[in-house]
C-alpha cells in the first residue's frame, strides 16, 4: 500500500447532504479497493484565486489515505465524470505505507521534542547555575566584535587586490 493525499474542490452551490455524499462515495472507493483512511477535513467554502467552470468560489476537501494505485485511479476516474467537482489534485506521499510503523515514528518524535522534567528533577537544579548565565550585554558585543573582524578582513582582501 502507498500513503496519497487528494484535495479536490467541489461546486459551491450544493448543500451539505451533496457534499457528504461526494466525501462519502470517495472514502467508499478507497476502502472498496482495500485501503483505509487516515484523516479527512472539510476546509470548507473558499474563494479561488482564479475562476474555474465560471465558478469563483469552491468547497475544498482534503482527504488522506493509504491504499493501492487502483484506488487513486478509480476515484480521478469519478471525478472526471462527475460534474460537481471543479478540480481535484493527488499526491504520492510514501511508496511503502506500514501503519505500526508510521505511528511509532510519530510517537518517538513528540517525546524526543519535548523532554520532560519531573518537579523532584526542577527542584534539584543548582540556583548557582541560573546567576552564570551570561548576560545579554556580552552576547552583543561579541556579535559587534565579530562584525568588526569580517569588515577588517575585507577591506584587506580588497587592498591585496589592488
Amino acid at each position: 500500500m502507498r500513503r496519497y493525499e487528494t484535495i479536490f474542490i467541489v461546486k459551491p452551490n450544493l448543500g451539505e447532504d451533496d457534499y457528504t455524499a461526494i466525501i462519502d462515495r470517495s472514502a467508499d472507493i478507497i476502502t472498496n479497493f482495500g485501503g483505509t483512511i487516515l484523516t479527512i477535513d472539510k476546509w470548507g467554502l473558499k474563494k479561488l484565486a482564479y475562476d474555474i467552470k465560471k465558478e469563483s468560489q469552491g468547497y475544498y476537501v482534503y482527504i488522506e489515505y493509504a491504499s493501492n494505485p487502483d484506488a487513486v485511479n478509480e476515484n480521478e476516474r469519478i471525478f472526471k465524470i462527475d460534474d460537481k467537482i471543479l478540480k481535484y489534485m493527488t499526491i504520492k506521499l510514501q511508496d511503502k505505507y506500514i501503519p505500526d510503523e508510521q505511528t511509532e515514528t510519530e510517537v518517538s518524535e513528540s517525546v524526543s521534542e519535548e523532554p520532560q522534567t519531573t518537579e523532584s528533577e526542577a527542584d534539584q537544579e543548582d540556583p548557582a547555575t541560573e546567576s552564570e548565565a551570561v548576560p545579554e550585554d556580552s552576547a552583543t558585543e561579541t556579535a559587534s566584535e565579530s562584525e568588526a573582524e569580517q569588515e577588517k578582513s575585507a577591506t584587506t582582501t580588497a587592498s591585496e587586490e589592488e
